[in-house]
């Protein structure tokens, strides 16, 4: 029993500082989607659903080669105060187009587009309810649907690889794992780190908020990220070794 003041590895959920929130995956929420997943990261919520088409984008015609890509965007009340909806804005904000683009990039990684044929797989994330690290959710759970589209039709050879995202941070002088919000909007660095199953990455995306860091507090930050990619690859083979054709 904790009496007082909690002791500073300590976090507001209870985790220590290597713990990944608690992660769930929900397969076919979305009836007509080829694959669809609801994944929940703590009380972050995205729903990711992808789309085949027989087509591809016009300087792909003709090519032989496939194309992945993602949208994404979040409630008006995926947040604590309202948000207006991008689409009555008449625009797409700077934001959200890095993040899509990000989403997309991760996932075409992944994927064999040279087997893929005259294809585009757009991959869907809706942001439910936002408490840190939307844009790593959205990820992580945009590999659970694609794959699963693919798994579901019979296409799971053109798989290459797994790709997952976590946020790592710190926070009080502490290195910690998977920030949620509170974390988040107050720590002194914050990295996003977008890697494969082999050990590659995506995306390194790190920022100081006070003083610079240094390379040794990026290695140190970046095997926290590591041991937390693992564990979500894990957890995304656990869901798929459920999906049938």
């Amino acid at each position: 029993m904790n009496i007082g003041n909690p002791p500073p590895a300590a976090r507001s959920d209870g985790r220590s500082p290597g713990d990944l929130r608690p992660i769930t995956f929900t397969l076919n929420v979305q009836k007509w989607a080829e694959g669809s997943c609801r994944v929940r990261v703590g009380d972050t919520e995205v729903l990711c659903a992808a789309t085949i088409t027989d087509r591809v984008p016009p300087h792909l015609r003709g090519k032989g080669t496939g194309w992945v890509t993602a949208e994404y965007s979040m409630l008006p009340r995926a947040t604590t105060e309202r948000s207006d909806r991008e689409s009555v804005k008449g625009r797409i904000g700077g934001r959200t187009h890095e993040i899509q683009r990000l989403i997309g990039r991760s996932l075409r990684g992944v994927v064999d587009l040279s087997k893929l044929g005259e294809r585009t797989i757009t991959v869907d994330c809706d942001v439910l309810q936002a408490d840190g690290g939307t844009r790593c959710a959205s990820i992580t759970g945009g590999y659970v649907a694609l794959a699963a589209a693919l798994k579901t039709y019979g296409m799971e050879r053109l798989i290459v690889g797994k790709v997952a995202a976590v946020s790592v941070g710190v926070v009080n002088g502490i290195a910690m794992l998977d920030l949620d919000y509170s974390e988040d909007s107050h720590a002194e660095v914050d990295f996003n780190v977008v890697g494969t199953d082999a050990g590659t990455y995506v995306e390194l995306q790190g920022t100081a908020e006070g003083r610079p860091f240094d390379r040794q507090r990026v290695d140190s930050l970046l095997d926290l990220a590591n041991l937390g990619l693992g564990r979500l690859f894990e957890a995304q083979d656990t869901i798929l070794s459920t999906v049938r054709r």
